[in-house]
């Protein structure tokens, strides 16, 4: 893979690392119940595609 190619999708996934943790933060402080649920659930989701990101830039 090309190295800048590389750069972006690093980037992006340190994006979606630090968007699911304010996602996380907002749900816990702000909401209840399924919505807190939903949220924290699309925190995960994007925490696990930021992750594979990463990994697809070290690779």
């Amino acid at each position: 893979m090309d190295p800048m190619m590389k750069m972006w999708v690093s980037f992006v996934g340190i994006g979606l690392m630090v968007l699911s943790a304010v996602l996380i933060m907002l749900a816990r402080a702000k909401t209840k119940g399924a919505l807190r649920f939903a949220l924290s659930f699309v925190a995960f989701i994007m925490l696990l595609v930021g992750m594979v990101c990463g990994l697809i830039s070290i690779i």
